[in-house]
């Protein structure tokens, strides 16, 4: 969205842009759910709605508004997106506490460091990339 939009919208307008777009997705996965799983449950429901204010809209505003500060700054930007693996931290445990979800598998938190780890090696490579570019 920075290099299609190229600073002509603010961060509100990319996420609602965003939103708008992969609607039609939503829209054929939800039609597909109901006729293949049925209804969700209210649980599922509520769930989904924490999901979605928390990571959909905050989440994905605070990133973008960090993402357009540091556009220019290519070790920057791989900083502030290298954060994002530490979300899935945050994710697991106030799913723990507020919904009371177990810990995942070790399978799972075993996946869930791999992701992490990429994401740090591929930041700390385009940092040092930048470096020896200057």
């Amino acid at each position: 969205m920075m290099e299609v939009c190229d600073g002509r919208l603010d961060t509100f307008q990319r996420v609602l842009g965003m939103t708008i777009m992969s609607m039609p997705a939503w829209i054929i996965l939800a039609i597909y759910a109901s006729f293949t799983v049925g209804a969700p449950s209210s649980s599922q429901v509520f769930q989904s709605f924490i999901v979605g204010i928390s990571s959909g809209i905050i989440a994905t505003i605070l990133f973008f508004i960090a993402t357009d500060r540091v556009r220019d700054n290519q070790g920057k930007l791989a900083a502030v997106e290298a954060t994002q693996s530490a979300e899935i931290i945050f994710v697991i445990i106030g799913e723990m506490i507020l919904l009371g979800i177990p810990l995942p598998a070790p399978l799972a938190l075993i996946g869930l460091l791999v992701i992490i780890f990429g994401m740090l090696l591929h930041s700390y490579h385009t940092m040092l990339m930048n470096k020896n570019a200057i």
